[in-house]
């Protein structure tokens, strides 16, 4: 990332954060706007160029998008005022924007949570993510699919996020955009997520426990998702952000294995 769009983004999350978010009206416009920017050269163009001044380019969104909610265009236009490293930033960005605005339109349901255990659907389908990733298939096709296979079983915020993206992969793998859409979720909530992975189902005192230690480690309050791995053995394995803690017992037998080898 640039710093350019370092610093757009700075002012983009900004302007969200004087924004007052009721429904997901707004996050549903705003990624209509991003999808229109992405599939129109003339505007991408028009919205993207350093050689034009940010004033006149957001005066062009403010006419493009003059159709929306007040909101929704005051946003669009403060993303298109900015400097960005590139036009798919540009596009990115204006994303971002949706995404944390579906979040916050739902601020009572565990958006991070619905996010992974679809990631984990897709990842354990191959023939769904090939279905979902293909260039060949209709965007809306694949809208509607998402909607079918989450209706009644993930939230509106979490259907809303997950069927825009796959109408709108640009060159993107879905569990990249599922993954990024859950960071950002997190971000936008104050936490960070951690995957734990444990050889049998942690109870709510585990999990208790074991939240306060990452968040007392990482200084943030702490999403965990959890995911049951009878070949980790004992112990866990939590990945976060960068970071992998493995106090397995299938790496300590590793471990063991590789020293006598030695």
């Amino acid at each position: 990332m640039g710093s350019a769009t370092t610093q757009a983004l700075a002012a983009t999350d900004a302007a969200l954060a004087t924004t007052k978010i009721g429904d997901l009206s707004i996050a549903q416009e705003l990624f209509l706007a991003a999808r229109s920017i992405s599939e129109s050269s003339q505007l991408s163009s028009a919205l993207s160029s350093w050689g034009i001044p940010g004033e006149a380019r957001a005066g062009v969104a403010a006419q493009v998008f003059a159709g929306l909610q007040p909101a929704t265009v005051s946003l669009v236009t403060t993303a298109a005022a900015q400097r960005w490293s590139s036009l798919d930033d540009l596009v990115a960005g204006i994303e971002a924007l949706a995404i944390r605005a579906a979040s916050l339109a739902a601020p009572q349901v565990d958006v991070e949570g619905e996010l992974f255990e679809v990631t984990r659907t897709v990842a354990a389908n191959p023939e769904l993510e090939l279905a979902l990733g293909s260039r060949l298939g209709e965007a809306s096709a694949k809208g509607k699919l998402i909607e079918s296979i989450l209706g009644g079983r993930a939230s509106e915020a979490t259907t809303l996020i997950v069927s825009s993206l796959v109408q709108q992969p640009r060159e993107r793998r879905v569990r990249t955009l599922l993954n990024r859409a859950l960071r950002l979720v997190a971000d936008q909530r104050g936490r960070t997520v951690a995957t734990v992975y444990a050889a049998s189902p942690l109870d709510a005192d585990q999990l208790t426990r074991l939240r306060a230690s990452l968040a007392s480690r990482y200084g943030a309050d702490v999403a965990l998702n959890t995911v049951v791995d009878p070949g980790v053995l004992g112990g866990l394995r939590i990945e976060i952000g960068d970071d992998v803690i493995d106090a397995t017992v299938s790496a300590r037998l590793h471990d063991l294995r590789q020293r006598l080898a030695g």
